[in-house]
């Protein structure tokens, strides 16, 4: 980024479980890209949203010290959109539950979600963490990997922006192929939220270079 004065754009982050990719947002946005200047010039994490009080993410939030809400009701679209009211930004990061139609509507283009296969394969109600990479060798696929797409009214059948793909191996188990996979999508999500960001967050859908095979690094 170019440094300078410029008005971040502030994410919320919505979440249910530990919150790995929440930490690898904001270790992405605390490095030094040079010229002095920090990825948080450009955007910054201003708030994490729970829907349950005992989800781990909100631990890592509090030490950053940024604000923190539990909802009430996740399915309450008016509580939502105002805990989300000074949002540019909306990143579904491990959350669990299906945002209210209003919510969506209110954030077209400027929500995203992380999922831990390649979509639309593996994907839909009920289909996340352990139970994914259950069905991906249990099908006998020999690729997996992660998806980044927009957020619409049902579950991960938003377009998709980004994929990263992650080779499944003759002798994984469930654990080893979600350890390759989280990988992918911590790496992914950064590299996505960073692409939005630097295109200003635009009104229309965009469609980022998949990564095939391999990771960086």
């Amino acid at each position: 980024m170019q440094p300078g004065r410029v008005t971040p754009v502030r994410i919320a982050v919505l979440v249910s479980g530990g919150g790995t990719n929440l930490q690898a947002l904001l270790d992405a946005l605390e490095r030094e890209p040079g010229a002095g200047s920090r990825e948080r010039d450009r955007a910054q994490i201003t708030r994490v949203i729970a829907d349950r009080a005992g989800a781990g993410a909100l631990d890592r939030a509090r030490r950053c010290g940024i604000p923190i809400t539990v909802l009430r009701n996740a399915g309450d679209a008016a509580e939502l959109l105002a805990t989300l009211a000074d949002a540019n930004l909306v990143v579904l990061a491990g959350y669990l539950k299906l945002v209210p139609a209003p919510v969506v509507a209110r954030f077209r283009w400027r929500m995203i979600n992380i999922h831990p296969a390649l979509l639309p394969a593996f994907g839909g109600p009920g289909m996340y963490g352990r139970r994914v990479h259950e069905a991906v060798l249990a099908s006998g696929a020999r690729v997996s990997g992660a998806t980044v797409h927009y957020v619409d009214e049902q579950y991960d059948r938003g377009p998709i922006i980004a994929q990263a793909k992650v080779r499944v191996a003759a002798d994984d188990t469930p654990d080893t192929l979600a350890a390759r996979v989280l990988a992918a999508e911590h790496w992914l999500l950064i590299r996505v939220v960073e692409g939005l960001v630097r295109r200003g967050l635009p009104d229309e859908p965009i469609r980022l270079e998949d990564v095939q095979d391999e990771l960086p690094g």
